[in-house]
């Protein structure tokens, strides 16, 4: 790896300071206490301290609200960057909270409130179903789908990307009648702790974190109607102000994808209800012309430090995020 101070400068020219300005967002979902096999995407506590090590030696981290205001003044410090988590899994608070403190970090929490005190979704149903399975072969076909082959731990994971694949688009509730018919049929042990408790998101508010909405039970805003879509919304705002004391009005689309996920109705939505700024899934980088309620996010893949952080920087040069336009 090049010196810290070339690295610093190349993420200088890569993400300057002041009017041409870039914000990095990353986007974070579990931190592990340790290495679970069938979620190969989701980091252990071990990655995630020597990202935030990179994160705290070479780039600015600022407050995501912080971060808004100074990407529309034009005033952003070079290298600025804002970390954020999804969903509201109990190792956000357990294992990540404590590691950002360490490093003096802050981070968003973006919360789907219907989960909190023994909730679990629906995604980590179809985990769970499949991790207990005892069989070598899952045979759904009794539901009206496949019979798959688990026989092996990378067959398992590719069977759970498949399911989660085959079912995120489905109608909610198609979506989750299908989710307990399979939980049921395999009589899957679920566990209680696996999302937040009202207790700990107050802990992350009192520590310094940030909260956020993300709806109630993190549906795919597309697929429900206007009514629906600004219940889900509100109640998730209104639940974590009562719970945290604090104006919440950040907000992240539940799975994020500009166009697929949540369309210019939903920027609105968010507009009129007084929301200060929102954040998609897409990859790229913020300028003073991102619209800040589509804000992209990117988290890089890589197991190296090296390539963590250049892939970080790589994203600087990503040109205008996808949108929705009105």
């Amino acid at each position: 790896m090049f010196p810290p101070s070339v690295l610093r400068l190349l993420g200088s020219l890569l993400s300057p300071a002041g009017r041409r300005g870039k914000l990095s967002i990353l986007i974070y979902h579990r931190v592990l206490a340790r290495h679970d096999p069938l979620l190969p995407s989701e980091i252990d506590a071990h990655t995630f301290r020597w990202q935030m090590e990179l994160l705290a030696e070479y780039f600015h981290i600022l407050p995501l609200s912080e971060a808004v205001d100074r990407l529309q003044t034009q005033s952003l410090p070079a290298r600025a960057a804002c970390i954020t988590f999804d969903d509201g899994y109990a190792d956000n608070q357990e294992v990540a909270m404590p590691i950002l403190k360490e490093y003096g970090l802050t981070a968003t929490f973006f919360v789907a409130t219907g989960f909190l005190n023994g909730g679990i979704m629906w995604n980590d149903k179809i985990i769970e179903a499949v991790r207990h399975c005892q069989e070598p072969s899952l045979d759904l076909s009794e539901l009206g789908m496949r019979c798959y082959d688990i026989s092996s731990g990378r067959m398992k994971v590719s069977v759970i990307r498949a399911l989660l694949e085959d079912l995120k688009y489905l109608p909610l509730s198609q979506r989750l009648e299908k989710v307990e018919s399979i939980t049921g049929l395999l009589n899957t042990p679920l566990q209680k702790d696996i999302m937040m408790s009202d207790d700990q998101v107050i802990d992350l508010a009192r520590n310094g974190m940030s909260i956020g909405a993300h709806t109630v039970n993190h549906p795919i805003l597309q697929k429900i109607d206007h009514t629906a879509m600004c219940s889900e919304i509100a109640q998730s705002r209104d639940y974590l102000q009562s719970l945290t004391g604090d104006n919440i009005d950040l907000f992240a689309y539940p799975n994020g994808k500009p166009g697929q996920d949540y369309g210019w109705e939903h920027v609105r939505c968010l507009q009129d209800m007084g929301f200060r700024a929102a954040v998609s899934t897409a990859w790229g980088v913020s300028t003073v012309s991102s619209d800040v309620y589509q804000l992209p996010r990117f988290t890089p893949w890589d197991r190296q430090p090296d390539r963590f952080l250049f892939r970080l920087l790589r994203n600087c040069l990503r040109k205008n995020a996808e949108k929705v336009g009105g």
